[in-house]
């Protein structure tokens, strides 16, 4: 099913969606990868304040190339979700709805995503340069240093993502498999 979603998002709407759903993204998400992750679970974890407001909030795994001349962002395509798991959890009890990345994702992650009523979408890798057609705003808000790891504050219009993992924790990397042997009998 095709829906459009706009972020932040309310919980009701979250719920709605299902795994194998197109989801078309407008609104304010934010970026962090590794690094980011790294120094985000360190400050909850020290008691800190986060630069992000992470109630009802969408992280992108992503870690663009510069700008060409003329444009917002340069190629935007997603990381590996998996090399941000040992943090998500921790995220996802302080108020993360939604991630965006590519690939599986652990176990532990898949029960916090069920555990908060989350969501975790995948992008298409390989069209970061499409993608980046949809961000219409970016600005570095924390981070500076890390350079394409910083977090960025994204405004974006009709990002196409998939729904990987639903609320119930249904994910479609293992029902897709099923469905295909299913039609190949």
């Amino acid at each position: 099913m095709n829906r459009n979603l706009t972020v932040p998002a309310k919980a009701e709407e979250l719920k709605e969606l299902r795994s194998g759903d197109y989801v078309y993204i407008t609104g304010t998400i934010y970026t962090a990868r590794d690094a980011a992750h790294k120094r985000l679970y360190e400050a909850l974890n020290n008691g800190e304040d986060i630069p992000i407001d992470l109630k009802d909030n969408f992280i992108y795994y992503l870690g663009p190339t510069p700008a060409r001349p003329g444009e917002v962002i340069g190629s935007a395509g997603p990381t590996t979700s998996s090399r941000m798991d040992k943090y998500t959890p921790l995220l996802l009890e302080k108020g993360l709805k939604g991630m965006i990345g590519k690939g599986k994702r652990s176990k532990e992650v898949i029960d916090s995503i069920v555990k908060n009523d989350a969501v975790y979408f995948a992008a298409i890798g390989g069209a970061g340069a499409l993608l980046s057609k949809c961000i219409k705003s970016a600005e570095v808000i924390a981070y500076d240093d890390l350079g394409t790891e910083a977090i960025r504050k994204l405004y974006v219009e009709d990002l196409p993502v998939i729904v990987i993992v639903d609320s119930e924790g249904n994910n479609q990397y293992e029902t897709a498999v099923e469905d295909f042997k299913k039609m190949n009998k």
